[in-house]
């Protein structure tokens, strides 16, 4: 999947959206500051309160992680791509719109205020802190022990912060050096088949590593037969339920 110049259709789309929804005030530099210290203050937190941590209770870091990939996955795989009463906006924000500004043969962004099409609103890592991370980090804090709680919450945000951070790599420019990286280049290029309109609907939902693809079953084999895996998946763009 190679990319070269931006298509028409994703040029004017791009163009339209810029127009309509980055305001001149918006800073994607001062956007990724925001996702970056903010979950990394939360993160140092957490583990400044750590005192005395059990073996086992390390356990909880890949735990999270763990957890996180498949909320991930199903996340994506669901609502992100799917409309879901009440998710609408979601729905939208990804598949209408981040998947017609980006596409497989145009997978990076152009300039920083294109960021704002790359990571979740800022408001969003509030919403994450204060509806997820802290009340399920006191429920295990409480249920199990104090050490667990704070370890879930720094864990929680941690994935967090990679999802953002390897989804902006995901949109560098292909020869950017952190982009050549060989780690780096075979997520790329995963996440690169997701946003090819004819696959995106059933393959490559995992953003970080893909772990819940292999689980169940939704990684692309290109060496198979165009016929049996690489027919068109239908986008939905209409109204549902």
């Amino acid at each position: 999947m190679d990319e070269g110049a931006v298509p028409a259709r994703v040029a004017a789309f791009r163009e339209g959206y810029r127009r309509r929804h980055v305001g001149p005030r918006y800073s994607g530099v001062g956007h990724f500051a925001f996702t970056s210290l903010g979950s990394l203050g939360v993160i140092g937190f957490a583990l400044g309160r750590l005192d005395g941590v059990r073996p086992l209770e390390w356990l909880t870091i890949p735990a999270v992680f763990v957890l996180g990939n498949l909320v991930e996955f199903l996340g994506h795989r669901g609502p992100m791509h799917h409309r879901r009463k009440g998710l609408g906006l979601l729905f939208q924000r990804h598949t209408e719109q981040h998947h017609r500004f980006f596409t497989h043969d145009a997978l990076a962004y152009e300039s920083s205020r294109d960021v704002k099409m790359v990571l979740f609103p800022p408001v969003l890592l509030l919403f994450f802190l204060g509806g997820i991370a802290t009340p399920l980090g006191m429920l295990a804090w409480w249920l199990i022990s104090p050490a667990v709680g704070w370890l879930f919450a720094a864990s929680a945000v941690g994935y967090y912060l990679s999802y953002e951070w390897l989804h902006f790599c995901h949109h560098l420019p292909p020869g950017h050096p952190v982009a050549r990286l060989p780690v780096m280049a075979r997520l790329r290029r995963h996440h690169q088949a997701h946003h090819d309109p004819s696959l995106m609907g059933r393959y490559h939902f995992n953003i970080t590593l893909p772990l819940g693809d292999w689980l169940f079953g939704t990684l692309w084999r290109p060496e198979l037969p165009p016929g049996a895996e690489a027919r068109p998946a239908p986008v939905e763009t209409g109204k549902g339920t």
